[in-house]
């Protein structure tokens, strides 16, 4: 006797993939299934999600580059945030990153082999003054890198300011719808979804390249992870970061401990299978929460972030781009020679009785 879920004894995951690439919207009861998909499936329902991605952004793998370009500084009371007001997190506190400063952190991203600098700011929205700031530093970073695409990501923006940006030359702009209209009063207060909502527009009016995800792992049922992908499918956005709940000691969100690394898969699948022409990026929480299985998200996703997040570390770099080119996938602007692994003669290394007794 089968004991799998209902659900996933209805669907077939390659039906559902070829529906997702003809354009079709999956059914809110086909959307459920791959939240339910057995466990011990996972793989099935990943080979559908590759399906679909490989149609779309065949092999490639764009990397990102995060600097939190003002830190600490934040009147929003964001629940799971470690720079909002309401938290108890020691994180580093400075202003608004000088041109000069930014413009250090876009070597870094090329040295990173990242196809994008991503500039964040801890703020509820940026000030005219704020948003002149930001410009100067990015037709100084497009003058020396003209290859490096540029995303900016400050929050709440008022009228006129994604116009600004757009004429320094911004490629994108973030602004994360984070859950379902639903639950966002339960995660922050201090201002709604709608304001959000209102920010993604602004930035497509402007001609900018949207960039919108969420976060999960916040106590969200399946029903709010439904409803944020198919709003973001319904808004059209280019590039959906899903980000996964990194719990910080001094937030309220901090004791949360809800997702496994199979469920994280499912989500990426669901969230490329409804949003198959969409830019899929595993973003905060992918060590965390993936763990051994962050290649596999790869099956869904078609980029990832590269380097540390806003406050916390992320796994080296070099690693990051191993793991890609293990999959046998490419990464975005890099070439064949460039991505030449280290000897494995090189990385044999000698143990010794202390060694062992150590460990």
């Amino acid at each position: 006797m089968d004991n799998r879920p209902i659900s996933a004894l209805t669907f077939n995951a390659t039906d559902l993939a070829e529906k997702s690439l003809a354009g079709e919207d999956l059914s809110r009861e086909e959307a459920f299934a791959i939240l339910e998909w057995p466990d011990e499936d996972i793989l099935t329902l990943m080979q559908a999600a590759f399906k679909v991605r490989q149609a779309a952004f065949g092999k490639k793998v764009r990397l990102n580059y995060l600097v939190n370009i003002q830190s600490g500084i934040c009147q929003e009371d964001c629940g799971y945030c470690s720079q909002s007001s309401i938290s108890d997190v020691p994180v580093e506190k400075y202003k608004l990153m000088t041109p000069d400063e930014v413009e250090a952190a876009a070597e870094k991203a090329v040295a990173n082999k990242a196809a994008r600098l991503c500039m964040v700011a801890s703020m509820r929205g940026p000030s005219d003054k704020d948003v002149a700031g930001v410009a100067a530093a990015i037709r100084r970073v497009k003058e020396r890198f003209p290859q490096l695409e540029l995303c900016a990501c400050l929050g709440l923006l008022k009228d006129g300011q994604a116009d600004t940006l757009n004429e320094a030359g911004v490629d994108a702009y973030n602004h994360n719808l984070n859950t379902s209209e639903r639950h966002y009063g339960e995660i922050c207060t201090t201002h709604g979804f709608s304001d959000r909502l209102d920010t993604v527009r602004k930035v497509r009016e402007a001609g900018i390249s949207s960039c919108s995800g969420a976060l999960f792992g916040m106590g969200e049922t399946r029903e709010d992870i439904l409803d944020v992908a198919y709003r973001l499918r319904e808004l059209g956005v280019d590039s959906i970061p899903v980000n996964f709940l990194i719990p910080f000691k001094g937030t309220p969100q901090g004791h949360r401990e809800e997702l496994t690394p199979v469920y994280c898969l499912k989500i990426l699948a669901l969230f490329r299978l409804v949003n198959p022409f969409s830019e899929i990026r595993i973003a905060g929480g992918r060590e965390l929460h993936l763990r051994s299985l962050q290649p596999l998200g790869l099956y869904a996703a078609n980029s990832i972030f590269v380097g540390d997040y806003l406050t916390t570390e992320g796994q080296a770099g070099s690693l990051d781009r191993e793991m890609i080119r293990d999959m046998g996938f490419e990464i975005v602007g890099e070439n064949a020679a460039e991505g030449s692994a280290v000897p494995l003669v090189d990385r044999v290394t000698l143990t010794s009785r202390q060694a062992r007794l150590a460990k």
